[in-house]
């Protein structure tokens, strides 16, 4: 069992450097994807959870072979690849971090949203949450985006603490700081529903309708909205994947192979 906070504080130096008063970021690759109908996606090393179906576990927690990039680095490469890519005809407009966490780092982050909603872009910030539920200035900060072209998703690791723990092996009480990160988000100024909004991994729930519920009935205390958008999270088995469950123990109930991924979860 780790402290997933703990754990963000220790790499943090490691993934995200300070160099002449700038915060450095590890990258993987950058890359076209899919989901959200078409996102320029900057995968990035570093992440304060070892989930035990994460995709990206063989490049996010090692920088070994990567590249170290400012903000505006890292934005430029965004922009290009918005630009040259185009999807029935039309520019692609919305950008992200994926990979690893990207609240590691958060100067570097902050800066980066700066510079890429300034070229016209929309942010989608994909984040466990848990540094935003621990670290309300953080939640204050992203605020200041509202009405700028930003929206966070959060996504929660199991219905509950008991779940959280058998997918990460980190501390349980962690989970409701998944909860607490949409609170402030919320409170903070970011419209729910909208600029902020909940997922939830549900693949290894024995009853993820009745999970779904209670999720619900959780989320209904800090804003209906929340609710009402809750967006599914379901394992893809790529073959990585596969070996990382199998060393795990873990068993999903509800899974994918890449190519039969329902086009409602694209």
């Amino acid at each position: 069992m780790y402290n997933p906070l703990q754990l963000a504080d220790k790499i943090e130096p490691l993934v995200a450097p300070k160099k002449r008063g700038k915060q450095l970021r590890w990258y993987h690759r950058f890359r076209v994807d899919r989901w959200y109908g078409g996102i320029v996606t900057g995968d990035v090393v570093g992440c304060n959870l070892r989930c035990g179906f994460c995709w990206a576990w063989r490049f996010a927690w090692k920088t070994k072979g990567r590249l170290l990039l400012s903000a505006e680095e890292a934005a430029s490469k965004l922009y290009r690849l918005a630009e040259r890519r185009r999807k029935h005809g039309r520019r692609i407009k919305q950008v992200r971090l994926s990979g690893g966490e990207p609240t590691i780092g958060f100067g570097h982050l902050v800066e980066l949203i700066e510079e890429t909603t300034s070229r016209g872009l929309h942010f989608v910030v994909e984040t466990n949450g848990i540094l935003v539920g621990a670290r309300r200035e953080y939640a204050d900060r992203l605020a200041e985006f509202h009405g700028a072209g930003i929206e966070v998703r959060v996504s929660i690791k199991g219905a509950n603490p008991r779940e959280f723990y058998e997918l990460t092996r980190a501390t349980p009480s962690a989970w409701s700081l998944q909860l607490k990160a949409l609170e402030n988000l919320v409170s903070a100024g970011l419209e729910p529903g909208e600029e902020v909004y909940p997922a939830v991994m549900l693949s290894f729930n024995p009853s993820p309708a009745r999970a779904l519920e209670e999720l619900k009935k959780t989320l209904k205390r800090i804003d209906e909205k929340l609710a009402e958008s809750i967006e599914p999270e379901y394992v893809i088995l790529y073959p990585h994947v596969e070996r990382l469950l199998e060393k795990r123990g873990l068993k999903p109930r509800t899974k994918y192979r890449p190519e039969e991924v329902p086009p409602e979860l694209v």
